[in-house]
């Protein structure tokens, strides 16, 4: 039987195959089209891999979707809170404002720690606290 292969890198692959094996390329080709004959082939990682990238696709879409609902949540949770919260001549102090600021910074730096260290639970630091409150 003669057998013409077009494919410079099957051709490539056969004759590694075959000069790692010490056999004649006929016989490398043989055994190259037994295994892909057998019943149950081996899983092909090439499927594995696109199987992979569609799952992650797959997630990095609800993940998106998901922080967009969140950011949506955080400002209707904001705009709630602006419109209770009457405004005062404090809130324009400079000490005032930075003492929030500090606040804020502290309390992302916080929940960015918890992130990084894959805890969950909620409790404060101590000088976080309000006063005579525990943990």
């Amino acid at each position: 039987m003669q057998v013409y292969l077009t494919d410079p890198k099957i051709v490539s692959g056969l004759n590694r195959e075959a000069r790692s094996g010490k056999l004649p390329l006929s016989q490398a080709a043989g055994r190259a089209i037994a295994r892909g004959l057998q019943k149950s082939p081996q899983a092909d990682p090439e499927d594995r891999l696109l199987h992979l990238e569609r799952s992650l696709r797959d997630h990095m879409r609800s993940t998106a979707r998901d922080m967009q609902i969140v950011q949506e949540l955080l400002i209707e949770v904001a705009r709630a809170f602006f419109v209770r919260l009457p405004d005062a001549i404090v809130d324009e102090d400079p000490t005032v404002q930075a003492a929030v600021d500090r606040r804020i910074e502290r309390l992302l730096d916080a929940t960015a720690a918890r992130i990084v260290a894959g805890r969950t639970d909620r409790s404060l630091p101590d000088e976080d606290r309000p006063f005579g409150q525990t943990n």
